[in-house]
């Protein structure tokens, strides 16, 4: 049995956390961590864990956690981990961090997007990003810190990482144009997220200056083999959950003249993700929508060619709480304690 720690239990994605560990099998959750309702019980909070959860909520008190729990995950606002993070901690657990603190490699970067200070860049280096379709070799026995990616991020690269590695697109034309349901902006009370302020609107922000950007290109980078700039707006829609993206990109023109073919895209997307439990590349014709892969950790990718323009459109979507955030930690915390990676994560899409 995995003895587990949450930090951060009573946000979104924390709650999406336990939600998903009450029906793994070989895990047990030992530590409902959070700041501001300590003493408090956990199901006064989330009254759909009535009768599931008999426990109060405990500080964030990560020496003391680390001796109790096998895996811990940070469902915390960036800066919070970096800045207590130890070797002491990482020598006694591992670690499963759903903010940002060590997804970037460049601390200078991150410090720029992030705007602050990074209190523990020595752990970046051993960080690995935790996107297991790509990176799962790189996760071991061994391996202490997992950095799990952001959603937008998440659905981003997925969504065009096949054509990017496979050189059939032009990075640097590429456009990513995502929308995202309000839990992605978290529980915390804010005006801009008010039923009235939300509710029958739709807006884009972060324009230009969104600090998912340097992610996505960091991990494009790494399948270009060469650095990448790409465009990248998000925008709020009036749901829960969910996140659409929609990308475009110019087709990289053969030696002959011609571009590639839907068959050729296709192929690409097929080969790399054959296989993959989580990502279903859809049938020709038929685009993702936020309602078919809602509640699961599925992501569902597609793209069209447009040969008036010689571009591609591709398409991806994900539940932003759960492949986007919860679901993603519990398939790196599978990964990092040798089970199979789908354990727990069976979850079928609600509709409607």
């Amino acid at each position: 049995m995995i003895n587990v720690g949450i930090i951060g239990a009573t946000g979104y994605a924390g709650a999406e956390l336990v939600r998903i560990l009450l029906n793994h099998s070989e895990v047990q959750i030992r530590w409902f961590g959070s700041r501001s309702y300590i003493d408090e019980n956990y199901a006064d909070i989330y009254r759909n864990f009535f009768e599931l959860v008999d426990a109060k909520c405990m500080d964030d008190n990560m020496e003391e956690l680390a001796s109790a729990a096998d895996v811990i995950f940070t469902a915390t606002p960036q800066g919070y981990l970096a800045g207590v993070l130890t070797d002491d901690i990482l020598s006694r657990t591992k670690i499963v961090d759903l903010s940002a603190d060590y997804r970037i490699k460049d601390v200078a970067v991150y410090e720029k997007w992030y705007g602050i200070g990074h209190k523990s860049p020595q752990f970046i280096g051993e960080a690995v990003y935790g996107l297991c379709e790509i990176n799962r070799g790189k996760v071991n026995a061994g391996t202490r810190l997992i950095a799990n990616p952001g959603c937008y991020t998440t659905c981003s690269i997925l969504t065009a990482y096949p054509l990017v590695k496979s050189g059939l697109i032009d990075p640097d034309t590429l456009i990513i144009d995502a929308k995202s349901g309000t839990s992605g902006a978290g529980r915390g009370a804010k005006t801009p997220n008010l039923f009235c302020e939300v509710n029958e609107n739709m807006k884009a922000y972060g324009v230009a200056a969104h600090r998912h950007t340097p992610e996505i290109e960091e991990q494009l980078g790494y399948a270009a083999g060469r650095p990448v700039c790409v465009s990248f707006t998000p925008h709020l829609v009036p749901m829960n959950r969910g996140i659409l993206v929609t990308a475009y990109a110019g087709l990289q023109q053969k030696a002959d003249g011609s571009f590639p073919t839907e068959e050729e895209l296709r192929s690409a997307y097929e080969s790399l993700y054959q296989g993959e439990r989580f990502v279903r590349v859809l049938k020709k014709g038929v685009c993702p929508e936020t309602k078919w892969v809602e509640g699961s950790n599925y992501v569902d990718v597609n793209f069209v060619v447009d040969e008036r323009t010689n571009r591609v459109v591709m398409m991806g979507a994900l539940d932003n709480l759960v492949k986007g955030a919860a679901g993603q930690a519990v398939q790196n915390m599978n990964l990092l304690s040798g089970l199979p990676e789908d354990t727990g994560l069976g979850m079928v899409p609600c509709f409607p």
